[in-house]
């Protein structure tokens, strides 16, 4: 990377709050905007800033899950950068938030005939709920008035469960929104592969971070051909099951909601039975087929 590249990455404007002002601002402008272009008096409306101020926010937990696995995948100053301000793409995400939840209290107090009808279900309801908490926990923690209470223990817990389910959050809105609707747009693919490589980069991450272990404390250590053969080919049919969940979802999902408690489970508890992520676990689990050195 050229010096006038590194410089402009260590610019006031592109780093802390300068770059949570160069980026929250004009996607409030947009916000505002749109919602000058659409009816407020009515509950549809609202629905639709619903989805409309989301689509903002998605990207930035994204950028947030990925930021670490970038780093050690792909070590430079722009995955520097990009490392040194996850808090503030964190907080860019927060800001997005805000203005959906700010929509979701307005259409559940003044329009609640249209929200119990047409946008409440049980288990959504559950989701984003928990969602919010870990969100305003995350934030809490954030700050050095949070932070004093908590352990670095404590803190890395919230952290990491909070980024792990609201990223779990959005890309399971996006798998099923490509599964189960018709209505798809072009936008809905992005932010489903958007997720889906996020989660992935951590994937390689760890396995490149298991190989260095293996090889830093068994130089003479290798990976058992068993091991890479069947590693290997389950990367392969994770891939395959990413691109196919429209061939295969409703028979899985029949077959794992089949007992009474699982489907049971399915109203309340979220993102069961875990259809979105069987892919990035059966590539987790390659992984750690393909690293798991013998001396």
């Amino acid at each position: 990377m050229s010096t006038e590249s590194k410089t402009l990455l260590n610019s006031k404007a592109l780093n802390g709050w300068g770059l949570f002002g160069l980026v929250c601002l004009p996607i409030s402008i947009l916000i505002i905007i749109e919602m000058t272009g659409t009816d407020l008096s009515a509950g549809d409306g609202i629905s639709h800033m619903i989805r409309f101020s989301v689509r903002f926010a998605i990207p930035f937990i994204y950028l947030a899950m990925a930021a670490s696995s970038i780093r050690i995948l792909f070590p430079g100053a722009f995955s520097t950068w990009w490392l040194r301000n996850r808090k503030y793409i964190g907080m860019c995400f927060a800001m997005a938030m805000a203005w959906q939840g700010a929509f979701i209290a307005v259409v559940s107090v003044f329009f609640r005939d249209y929200y119990y009808e047409d946008i409440y279900y049980l288990r959504d309801e559950i989701e984003g709920s928990v969602g919010y908490i870990f969100l305003t926990a995350m934030l809490v923690a954030s700050f050095a008035l949070g932070r004093e209470y908590l352990s670095a223990k404590q803190w890395k817990v919230i952290h990491k469960s909070g980024l792990y389910f609201l990223w779990a959050y959005a890309f399971s809105v996006y798998w099923w929104k490509l599964i189960y609707y018709e209505n798809t747009e072009l936008i809905d693919y992005l932010f489903y592969w958007g997720g889906f490589a996020a989660f992935a980069s951590r994937i390689a991450a760890w396995g490149m971070q298991r190989l260095q272990a293996a090889r830093k404390h068994s130089p003479g250590s290798h990976i058992p051909l068993p091991f890479r053969v069947m590693g290997n080919a389950l990367i392969a049919l994770g891939l395959v099951v990413s691109m196919t969940g429209l061939a295969w979802q409703d028979a899985v999902t029949t077959f794992l909601t089949a007992p009474k408690w699982s489907a049971a489970l399915e109203l309340w508890l979220p993102y069961w039975p875990f259809e979105p992520y069987l892919s990035l676990f059966m590539i987790g689990l390659g992984t750690l087929l393909i690293t798991r050195s013998r001396a």
